[in-house]
């Protein structure tokens, strides 16, 4: 029995004096706890919604109010005209847009019918439907107390449109996510394992003694492995578009440019942590399981960001599948323009080159 204690307390010291066993024991369970904690919340709230009302009467304002009063609201404002609806909705600057007909409260009194439309940004099916049927419930509840209250009997008619996504497809959401999630974690892993493995063979020191540059001979090591995620963007595009039925509605280029500097960025990450790794265990860890879960979680991709603590909503402007995902989704899902997604290609190409200079910084040191 002194034995076996004897090697039970063997395994404890090892485990002990291993600090990635131990952190991944005890700290990754908490983590995982307070990122899904608090993030998986698949309430819909914070609905930014427009109203659009040509002929403002107690009718369209009692029913705007309530909109308003309403927590799951956040109204924006009046808009003029259908046309600035269309524009806000490209723009991504609302949820929902609440249209009123002209005359609402007159063809109440006098037909007993009036018309109103509900638009819903439906790229996120969950999010479209889950707004539309909030409006319609109180448009139902300011209905049923005016008819308690009047003995003329009147009804209500909705028509409810949802924009980029009419079939309410899930594909639509998790396609650009998954993109987001293969290219960052295949491209990350592959560059930084790749580097770290000729450091522990020695051949790295073979290579940084030839003639090229230091930084040359890292940026040849990541053009095969930008030419294997092409290829995997474009598998992924293909079975998307022909299997899973999901359009490409923007610039096919665009799309793909913004792919490649997604690429470039996730192998630059690479690079980084190749860097600041001496094994290949540790570049696994950092690469796969440490991106893995910001990604997953803080990119918007599964869970609403606005939904989240403010903390986490901070955090996940440092995620760069946050910005891809969202580019991807305006270009595929929303069909817009280069106009639309250049703060998303400027986020990520500033996040490149800060990288990049980390990555060269911290190489010439090591060299040094």
């Amino acid at each position: 029995m002194s034995q076996f204690n004897a090697f039970v307390q063997k395994e404890f010291y090892h485990i002990f004096r291993d600090k990635r066993t131990l952190l991944i024991i005890l700290g990754m369970p908490i983590v995982q706890m307070l990122l899904f904690g608090f993030a998986m919340n698949m309430e819909v709230t914070h609905i930014r919604t427009a109203v659009f009302d040509p002929s403002p009467d107690q009718s369209t304002t009692q029913i705007t109010r309530r909109i308003e009063a309403n927590p799951y609201f956040d109204v924006v404002g009046q808009v003029h005209s259908e046309e600035e609806v269309n524009n806000l909705m490209r723009q991504g600057a609302i949820d929902l847009a609440v249209i009123y007909e002209s005359g609402f409260h007159r063809n109440i009194v006098h037909s007993g019918e009036a018309q109103i439309q509900f638009i819903a940004d439906a790229s996120d099916p969950n999010r479209g439907t889950v707004a539309t049927n909030y409006v319609t419930g109180i448009l139902a509840g300011y209905q049923q107390e005016m008819m308690q209250l009047q003995t003329i009997p009147f009804h209500i008619n909705p028509e409810t449109r949802m924009l980029y996504n009419p079939q309410m497809e899930s594909a639509y959401l998790f396609v650009p996510g998954i993109m987001g999630l293969i290219l960052m974690i295949i491209c990350t892993m592959m560059t930084s394992v790749s580097i770290v493995r000729e450091q522990e063979q020695g051949t790295m020191e073979v290579l940084l003694a030839s003639p090229l540059k230091p930084v040359t001979v890292l940026m040849a090591k990541t053009i095969p492995y930008t030419v294997l995620s092409a290829i995997n963007v474009a598998s992924i595009l293909l079975l998307s578009f022909f299997v899973l039925n999901v359009p490409i509605r923007g610039n096919f280029l665009l799309l793909l440019f913004v792919c490649l500097l997604y690429i470039l960025l996730s192998l630059t990450l690479g690079l980084l942590i190749s860097t600041l790794v001496k094994k290949q265990l540790d570049a696994v860890l950092v690469s796969g399981i440490g991106l893995m879960m910001p990604t997953l979680v803080l990119s918007g991709m599964i869970f609403p960001i606005g939904n989240m603590p403010l903390v986490l909503q901070w955090s996940s402007y440092f995620v760069p599948a946050r910005w891809f995902i969202t580019a991807v989704r305006k270009i595929m899902i929303e069909g817009q323009g280069i106009m639309t997604v250049l703060p998303e290609i400027g986020i990520l190409l500033g996040m490149t080159v800060f990288l990049a200079v980390l990555s060269i910084l911290n190489t010439k040191k090591r060299l040094a």
